[in-house]
């Protein structure tokens, strides 16, 4: 049993870090959503191509998330330790690779794009130029967009969290307001449609990017940036980065492999269940990303105490941001089921898909709580290195759930779109449980990283 005090103070260090990762991580989802509707209201082209362009770039961010990942939990360990020297250094080798990667990708998003936009159908050739035009000026600003979301992310899950959501708040903030200008012609600014959304997402975070070069420069956060360090490239880091966050770079490619593959199922039911559907995506893909800034939360104190050598510690952060989670996830079902109308009506005002979707608003509610614990336990394992587990376990649940389970209760028992998002309740459900035994058995107390 814990003591009062202890507990309070695990509760203390979970709020602390967690709540300003909740709002600046749901800011930038909610600023993509927002701008998501401006687009919409070019028109249903302008909507497809900037939406796949879209797609194409946060996928190619996952690439990127093995060396933000790398590096992070090499960094709250040597934090824990109290070992800020080469804490430093891992950051400055990260940036190295980031800076490559980043060029690399912007070029790739320049000349690459124009090749994927020719899957289209060539009855939409108006979806496929604003897909074009999208994705080439963002291109312009890749190398400052792609090493600021380095910084931020191994910023954020060293515990920085306050400093990371000002930053993000300020650059969703300066993104909605230009793109809102330059997508309408407004405040005296030219229409330019999707390519004055890509100038508003270019020039905001390329704003970001300077701040945080200068906050990490300021030694106003947990990590400072040395310029002698970042030109001088060790490649035994590299390999550290790389050996550490590869992992979890296949866990997330395969989950986005298992969620395209759930919305190809309910294409295939129609219209009414693919819309619904993809409301329903975007409505959780918000709240992941609010349950992401609790699953940071607990990799960064778990990853410090392990450090620390206070595998004790540890294990009773991982727990209590559980709990916390936990009535994060009972609010959120809550609100759910309450405004159901209310937020149905916002993606869309067809009768069928609103009426459909309000009569499965209970599905989406009960997947919360286990999505939320799940993320929470996944971040504490993430703290103690246990990547591995993490990839394998992902894989098992893709082809168990998402592809073969999802297929058996859509289509053989005719659930349909209940089919799809039952099963991934399911899912939660059996990966939190098998997180939960792993974090218990503290397979990370005798692993060694540093």
């Amino acid at each position: 049993m814990l003591a009062p005090d202890s507990k309070s103070s695990s509760l203390k260090d979970v709020l602390k870090t967690s709540l300003p990762a909740v709002v600046d991580l749901s800011s930038q989802t909610i600023a993509w959503l927002i701008e998501a509707i401006f687009i919409g209201n070019i028109s249903a082209a302008a909507l497809a191509g900037v939406g796949l362009s879209l797609q194409m770039i946060i996928l190619t961010f996952t690439v990127v998330l093995t060396f933000v990942v790398g590096a992070s939990i090499i960094i709250v360990r040597y934090l824990g330790a109290g070992d800020r020297w080469n804490a430093n250094h891992v950051l400055a080798q990260a940036l190295i690779l980031g800076t490559i990667l980043a060029f690399l990708i912007s070029a790739l998003w320049y000349f690459g794009g124009t090749q994927v936009f020719r899957l289209i159908s060539e009855e939409s050739p108006r979806a496929r130029l604003y897909g074009i035009q999208y994705m080439q000026t963002i291109s312009y600003f890749g190398p400052l967009l792609i090493v600021n979301f380095i910084a931020l992310g191994i910023l954020r899950m060293a515990g920085d969290t306050l400093i990371t959501m000002r930053i993000n708040l300020m650059a969703n903030t300066i993104h909605l307001f230009l793109s809102y200008g330059l997508v309408f012609g407004k405040f005296g600014l030219p229409r330019m449609e999707s390519v004055g959304a890509a100038l508003a997402v270019g020039i905001a975070h390329s704003i970001a990017f300077f701040v945080t070069i200068y906050v990490l420069r300021s030694r106003r956060c947990s990590l400072f940036l040395s310029i002698s360090e970042f030109i001088h490239p060790n490649f035994e880091t590299f390999k550290r980065l790389y050996r550490l966050g590869l992992p979890t770079t296949i866990e997330q490619l395969v989950w986005a492999f298992g969620q395209l593959v759930l919305s190809f199922y309910a294409g295939y039911l129609g219209v009414v269940v693919l819309a619904t559907h993809q409301i329903f995506v975007r409505i959780q893909s918000v709240l992941t990303m609010a349950f992401q800034g609790f699953g940071l939360a607990s990799m960064s104190l778990v990853g410090k105490s392990i450090g620390a050598n206070e595998h004790q510690e540890a294990q009773k952060a991982g727990f209590v941001t559980g709990g916390v989670a936990l009535v994060a996830a009972i609010v959120a079902g809550v609100l759910l089921k309450v405004f159901q109308d209310s937020w149905m009506g916002i993606f869309t005002n067809d009768a069928d898909v609103v009426r459909y979707g309000t009569s499965l608003v209970w599905v989406l509610v009960l997947i919360q709580i286990p999505k939320a614990m799940n993320i929470v336990f996944t971040g504490n394992l993430r703290g103690g290195a246990d990547l591995k587990w993490l990839m394998w376990l992902a894989i098992s649940s893709v082809l168990i759930f998402e592809i073969t389970g999802a297929y058996i209760l859509t289509f053989v028992f005719q659930m349909a779109l209940t089919g799809i998002w039952a099963i991934q309740g399911v899912d939660e459900t059996m990966r939190l449980a098998s997180n939960i035994w792993r974090f218990r058995q503290t397979k990370w107390a005798g692993k060694s990283i540093l």
